[in-house]
């Protein structure tokens, strides 16, 4: 992939939004950037992240509880910790501040409980093209993705492409339920993607004159959006 940023965003879903700002700026002092309207009754309220954006989708109706497997622990690069510290924010998701440097960690590490480890391996080294940091280890720009097997984990049904709107509705749950791959070129990426079998979620969609977008799925189903951000990358051809 040909990156337009060297740092993966997260997303959340909650319905407690104030809970959760106050945990994510007073408690690790990450700096709030913007609310955006994502439409459906979501906003999108936005904090820096070490170069990523972590994204609180908050839900005006009432989001069905946290789903078993999938993104389940985000780890923070901290220079002010001595040593790992596990947290959970309000709605549970599992936090781990860890000190800079520490297991190689200089930003942020997404991990992943999986069906299939030989099947993730497969999917970030060769279909995201992950520089391979070890077993189970994969990194994306300055970003660590990690992957263990979790008999929680369920691989989501096979289904067809649908539109960004409705993916995005698909995803609405407690919890973490996605990341963002800011890339130069959505179009070309999701082309090359579909190319090599990877699952698709959405096709590209352009957002006004903020992105244009796509949705592609790892060997479970999990979502990956797939974004060339008008901000990174210029204007979004028409």
């Amino acid at each position: 992939m040909e990156l337009a940023k060297r740092c993966v965003d997260v997303g959340f879903f909650t319905n407690r939004i104030e809970d959760l700002r106050a945990f994510y700026a007073e408690r690790l002092r990450l700096p709030f950037e913007e609310i955006l309207p994502v439409g459906g009754g979501v906003r999108q309220h936005r904090f820096g992240l070490l170069g990523s954006v972590l994204k609180l989708n908050e839900s005006r109706d009432p989001l069905p509880p946290r789903i078993a497997g999938g993104y389940t622990r985000l780890a923070i690069a901290d220079p002010r910790t001595p040593m790992p510290m596990r947290l959970a924010d309000p709605d549970g998701n599992q936090i781990e501040l860890v000190p800079s440097g520490q297991r190689g960690i200089n930003q942020i590490e997404i991990n992943i409980g999986v069906t299939d480890e030989a099947a993730f391996a497969r999917f970030y080294g060769e279909a995201l093209g992950g520089e391979k940091l070890g077993d189970r280890r994969y990194k994306i720009g300055a970003t660590i993705i990690s992957f263990a097997h979790d008999p929680a984990a369920r691989r989501a049904a096979d289904t067809p492409a649908a539109q960004a709107a409705q993916v995005i509705a698909s995803m609405r749950a407690v919890g973490f339920r996605y990341i963002t791959i800011q890339v130069r070129d959505c179009d070309a990426e999701h082309r090359r993607f579909m190319s090599i079998g990877v699952r698709e979620g959405a096709a590209p969609v352009t957002l006004g004159k903020v992105a244009r977008i796509s949705f592609i799925r790892d060997p479970d189903g999990n979502f990956i959006e797939i974004s060339q951000r008008a901000s990174l990358v210029g204007e979004i051809p028409k």
